[in-house]
């Protein structure tokens, strides 16, 4: 009886949630972990002296509460003002603050009559309104659906073409894009795939949007292109960065927008207090000391990738074209699921999504040289094998 009551009291939206899924982090010993895009190198050495310095008395204060000094550093690198952007704990908080801060609930949105009075579920519309839509393309980023039914939001994925490319914008609207919806969710380069969009066709789309589009960046240092001045170019884009991916900062959870004054106010309105960790906020800076350390480490990481594109596609995969720091690849013989089994049990663990349209792939980050080519060899094995 009391466990009954308990999720009682429980709103039926959480009740019925299907919680993001984070990939894996086992603690497998020699396990040359490929899962989760991590950088396989670690953050300079500036960096990691610095957190190191910061580890003193400071640690019973509060950390500056908006990140004054990284929001200045940062609006020095994009040529923009530090009213033009916000910190977050991770682009995750920042994404979730999006979808708090311009989408409607359902709820808020149809249960009206037009007198005020409360609707019955049966006088519902079938499509709901655009500023209750949250909307992305799928394949995506999979936390995207989980932020929206969080906000009580109406979903609308929006299918890639079959090579994951792009629509023109001509065609979105046949495919079901909504170019009046509150919030558009657009991962550039694109996950799963990690195929890269162009400023162009995305500077299209977003000159035919009416609501707001966020351009999620996480990857894009390892892309020939990136669409930073669509953010200060359109009033209703944001162009949202993190530090974890390409900076060897997955553990310090750090990450912005850049976009119109009056937007990022607007989150700011709702964002936590102290949302970002001082060792965070002093990491970040010392990164951005020392842009040249990583920038080293991407083309080291993209000669990797496509050094690994070329040995697979000659052991017959099917390896998309990649702008990110890991491949999304259809391997030969067997299912991706047993691929992915016969992997682990080499102890080479990458990631495997059930999702339609995916299934028949496997995500592999971009290692280091040398984990790169064990899981080659690892590979050739398997491929050897009944």
């Amino acid at each position: 009886m009391a466990v009954r009551a308990s999720r009682s009291l429980i709103r039926p939206l959480v009740q019925r949630l299907h919680a993001y899924v984070p990939g894996e982090q086992p603690k497998i010993p020699g396990l040359i972990k490929l899962n989760t895009n991590e950088n396989p190198y670690p953050p300079s050495p500036k960096v990691l002296a610095a957190v190191k310095a910061a580890v003193d008395g400071r640690l019973r204060l509060y950390p500056n509460p908006t990140a004054s000094a990284l929001r200045e550093k940062l609006a020095r690198l994009h040529g923009c003002t530090p009213e033009n952007i916000i910190v977050g704990n991770g682009s995750d908080e920042l994404l979730a603050l999006a979808t708090r801060t311009f989408v409607e609930p359902v709820a808020a949105e149809v249960t009206r009559r037009t007198d005020g009075s409360a609707a019955e579920p049966a006088s519902l519309p079938r499509r709901l309104p655009s500023k209750s839509t949250v909307q992305f393309f799928n394949p995506s980023y999979s936390l995207y659906p989980v932020l929206a039914e969080i906000a009580g939001a109406q979903c609308n994925a929006v299918p890639l073409n079959a090579d994951f490319s792009l629509p023109a914008p001509a065609a979105l609207p046949r495919l079901g894009w909504d170019f009046k919806a509150a919030l558009s969710l657009i991962t550039t380069p694109n996950a799963p795939s990690g195929r890269g969009f162009s400023t162009a066709a995305l500077d299209a789309l977003c000159a035919k949007s009416r609501g707001i589009v966020v351009l999620d960046e996480a990857y894009v240092d390892f892309a020939r292109e990136n669409a930073m001045t669509l953010a200060l170019k359109h009033p209703h884009v944001l162009v949202s960065r993190t530090f974890s991916k390409a900076y060897s900062l997955c553990f310090q959870r750090v990450g912005y927008f850049v976009g119109h004054a009056d937007l990022i106010a607007a989150l700011d309105k709702i964002r936590d207090s102290y949302n970002v960790n001082g060792l965070g906020q002093v990491a970040a800076l010392a990164t951005l000391d020392d842009l040249s350390h990583y920038r080293r480490n991407f083309r080291r990481i993209i000669a990797t990738r496509e050094l690994v594109t070329a040995e697979l596609t000659g052991l017959g995969w099917a390896v998309l074209p990649s702008q990110t720091n890991f491949l999304l690849a259809r391997p030969p013989r067997f299912p991706a699921g047993e691929w992915l089994g016969r992997l682990r049990a080499k102890k080479v663990l990458v990631r495997w999504f059930k999702h339609p349209g995916v299934s028949d792939y496997l995500r592999i980050t971009v290692g280091s040289e040398a984990e790169m080519e064990a899981f080659v060899r690892t590979v050739r094995q398997i491929a050897g094998e009944k």
